[in-house]
């Protein structure tokens, strides 16, 4: 049973991926589309907003047949939709879409117009010859999914942080709830805050007594479809979203030395125990030890202290200067919560935001911001319920008066506005004039060439009140 919205998203994504192959109305694919960005972005959880009786429908672009489908997901576990349309297309054809440069319209074109209907039928037309006579191809592009074919089959799945924080994140509360557990950290490329992540390392520490209880619980997880192995202190299982997850209990004693061994990249920690040769002492997931004596391992920080270093942040073991940094005194200090001093892209309820826009500034203001850019989206995101230039006028009204009332935090008159294929803004200069910055974002018209696309960004950014480009890899 899908728990984690991530999962409602995928399938939503999924059924519009299919309906765009079977050239289903636009609109509903888009429809279908918009849900799973807006169930992706959602910080509860659909499961417990349903139980605690909350009303899907007044989220944004969510309307009453939507809810049902949310429902019957988070019910049951399936989508009758996605069960039927698994019906009319071959199986494997979705698997096409893993291959990077292949949307649902170039897979549509492949199987109409060559039955292709698996990866490797998919191989055998490329290397045939036969994709680059497909309207729109050529054989530039056939090259291409030729060289994405081979560097899919060698590369495992892998999953963006955000996605791999839902379910990190479900792991940790349901293992620290075990009794026995004095501490759970998720460690590896996760905690080093990769862009993506292809498995999950998880430090449990347990008494022994309760090792074999906590792998058994762990083992028992309800989102586990495979267990790889289950030994008295470790364990390697698969979740239903592929997603690779190994637990290790280990002693408090050697915490921090596991902790370090298990979160650094492969050449972080090879660089760090050559450094420990060179002392004469040996370091592994137990701890720091010269000839049979442990000398450090509690922490990490007495991990590095051991080799004559300062304690190195997670985010920095890549073996990319930061260990001669460290040894230097000139580790780079992180962003922190606390640092920041503003957000330059929010939404409010008046789109596809959450709350009110004083409710927004009381938030801002709770988090010690100084200054808040409302940026609802613009009129052509319909779905989003985007303002047109009356709209917008009123709520910069509204802002100048909250700004007169509020102390301590300063809301900046701004707007997500799209920038249209041909590069110009979807609202008027007029409107524009008044905001204390304009924020431009593609929302549509993916398809278009690089060169195309290129010329669309420069023409809007040349536009005399543009001042920032959001989320530029796309919508």
């Amino acid at each position: 049973m899908p728990k984690h919205n991530a999962d409602i998203a995928a399938i939503f994504e999924e059924i519009a991926d299919l309906l765009e192959i079977q050239s289903a109305n636009p609109f509903r694919i888009r429809a279908y589309r918009n849900a799973a960005r807006i169930v992706g972005e959602l910080s509860q959880e659909v499961p417990r907003l349903l139980e605690q009786g909350g009303d899907l429908t007044e989220l944004p672009g969510i309307g009453d047949d939507l809810a049902a489908k949310i429902k019957e997901i988070v019910s049951s576990g399936h989508c009758s939709l996605l069960d039927r349309l698994h019906t009319e297309l071959p199986p494997a054809v979705t698997g096409l879409l893993k291959i990077p440069g292949l949307g649902p319209k170039r897979v549509k074109a492949l199987y109409h117009d060559l039955d292709v209907q698996t990866i490797e039928q998919l191989h055998r037309a490329a290397r045939d010859g036969r994709i680059r006579a497909l309207p729109g191809f050529g054989e530039k592009t056939e090259n291409n999914i030729l060289q994405a074919i081979e560097a899919h089959a060698n590369q495992a799945q892998r999953f963006k942080l955000a996605m791999a924080a839902q379910y990190a994140e479900a792991l940790e509360k349901f293992l620290t709830a075990i009794p026995g557990v004095v501490r759970v950290t998720v460690a590896g490329s996760y905690r080093r805050m990769r862009e993506t992540v292809g498995d999950l390392d998880i430090l449990l520490v347990a008494p022994a007594t309760a090792s074999s209880q906590v792998v058994q619980r762990f083992t028992t997880y309800d989102e586990v479809v495979e267990i790889l192995s289950a030994g008295p202190a470790r364990a390697s299982v698969i979740l239903k979203c592929g997603l690779q997850v190994d637990l290790r209990v280990v002693k408090e004693e050697s915490y921090g030395a596991a902790l370090h061994y298990f979160t650094g990249s492969k050449a972080h920690n090879i660089a760090i125990r050559r450094l420990a040769q060179q002392s004469g002492l040996k370091i592994n997931e137990y701890g720091v030890f010269r000839n049979d004596t442990r000398i450090a391992g509690e922490t990490e920080a007495s991990v590095y202290a051991a080799v004559g270093l300062p304690y190195i942040p997670p985010e920095l073991r890549e073996n990319r200067g930061e260990i001669a940094a460290a040894r230097a005194g000139r580790l780079p200090c992180l962003v922190e919560q606390g640092d920041l001093r503003g957000d330059l892209h929010v939404h409010t309820k008046a789109t596809d935001g959450h709350n009110s826009l004083r409710e927004m500034a009381l938030a801002g203001l709770a988090n010690g911001f100084e200054y808040l850019a409302i940026t609802e989206h613009s009129r052509r995101l319909a779905f989003a319920h985007g303002l047109n230039p009356l709209q917008l006028e009123r709520q910069c009204d509204e802002i100048d008066q909250l700004n007169a009332e509020l102390k301590g935090i300063t809301l900046l008159k701004s707007i997500e506005v799209d920038i249209l294929e041909d590069g110009n803004l979807d609202l008027p200069d007029s409107v524009l004039a008044r905001l204390d910055m304009v924020v431009g974002a593609v929302h549509s018209s993916f398809n278009l060439s690089r060169a195309k696309q290129t010329q669309r960004i420069l023409r809007a950014m040349q536009h005399p009140y543009f001042t920032l480009l959001a989320h530029p890899p796309g919508a």
